[in-house]
């Protein structure tokens, strides 16, 4: 699911920011979805990429005006096309009863990120980049001019070093361990649906949220058919088998008529998130750094590696909206994110408190 800006207007990351800086995050975020747009097309790579647009939806009422608000950054600051929808309007992007409104987000997409990746790793291979894989590093070394860098598979004397490992840093940069918090994400996917069973849950093929602390996210699979969802099945991390069962009894809560399908596959992955929920680029003892993307990695992550090589090559016409000195660290953060599932017991319980409310 591709987005351009929503993730920040949505945790609430950019609240207390002052306007300026708002809006040149909102506009860089903005930039990150056409910039990937923009690189499919020109080196045609087969990713399944299409815009389909995104509907964020209010799973209580009073969750309508909020929907507003974000309408009005997303229109004014990102270049988003923007639609807020009620709850008449929505049968024509959501089946069922569960939501009561929507926000329309006509720019963004999709894609199979897999494909991605292997598209962008050809495109790259033959444009003359050399590419090694599985070769874990395991020290970076300042040697005054240049770097040396020890991996499994042998060393390298480098003369800049990037670290793009979002949330998959480990102790080998210290610095952006203490930072990088790795968050467990979980999916699972339906065996193909009934014939007509996908047009009535998501008529338009759109790509679906919530507006849930602990939030739930939907698509169809790019040949519309199958159901992808994503959220987090417990407090407590948990193996993929218990989580394809919690997983599809939450589906089953938004679409009851999944109740007799199976699901087919379930996996997980870590997201990169952040103290402040921004994400970042920089250098720190002479490293780049791009990290920290909150969820919206896709789209993100290639548009931080872009802003850093732009930056490495003195290409820049102005610094990015993500690169600042100011990197918060997350108190009494170890390295392992041991406070996840107290976060994830308070997203939850304040979701209870929120649909009880609405009664």
């Amino acid at each position: 699911m591709v987005t351009g800006g929503q993730k920040l207007v949505v945790s609430g990351a950019i609240r207390g920011l002052d306007a300026e800086r708002q809006a040149r995050i909102l506009e860089d975020a903005g930039e990150s979805l056409a910039l990937m747009g923009e690189r499919v097309v020109k080196y045609r790579l087969d990713a399944d990429y299409f815009r389909y647009g995104r509907v964020i939806l209010a799973h209580v009422p009073r969750h309508t005006k909020r929907l507003e608000q974000w309408a009005k950054l997303l229109s004014e600051h990102a270049g988003s096309t923007v639609s807020v929808l009620g709850r008449p309007e929505l049968a024509s992007e959501v089946g069922g009863k569960r939501y009561h409104g929507g926000l329309l987000i006509e720019d963004y997409g999709g894609l199979h990120p897999a494909k991605y990746h292997r598209a962008l790793r050809e495109a790259a291979r033959d444009r003359g980049a050399i590419l090694v894989s599985h070769a874990p590093v395991l020290n970076i070394s300042n040697e005054g001019k240049a770097f040396r860098v020890r991996t499994r598979r042998g060393e390298m004397r480098v003369r800049e070093v990037v670290v793009g490992t979002n949330g998959y840093t480990d102790r080998v940069v210290p610095y952006l361990h203490r930072r990088v918090v790795p968050v467990t994400a979980y999916v699972a996917t339906t065996e193909p649906l009934p014939e007509g069973m996908a047009k009535a849950m998501i008529p338009g093929q759109r790509m679906l949220s919530d507006t849930q602390r602990d939030l739930f996210w939907m698509r169809l699979s790019p040949d519309g058919k199958r159901l992808i969802f994503g959220a987090r099945p417990r407090i407590f991390e948990t193996d993929e088998r218990t989580a394809a069962q919690d997983l599809h009894r939450m589906m089953c809560g938004v679409w009851p008529e999944l109740q007799p399908v199976r699901i087919a596959h379930c996996w997980t992955g870590f997201v990169g998130m952040t103290a402040d929920h921004i994400p970042h680029m920089g250098t720190r003892d002479g490293i780049h750094y791009a990290v920290g993307c909150n969820g919206s990695g896709v789209a993100m992550m290639s548009y931080l590696g872009y802003q850093t090589a732009r930056k490495i090559m003195g290409k820049q016409n102005r610094p990015c909206a993500f690169e600042s000195d100011s990197f918060p660290e997350p108190p009494l953060y170890n390295g392992k994110p041991w406070f996840v599932p107290i976060v994830a017991s308070w997203y939850r319980l304040r979701d209870q408190v929120d649909r009880a409310m609405a009664l």
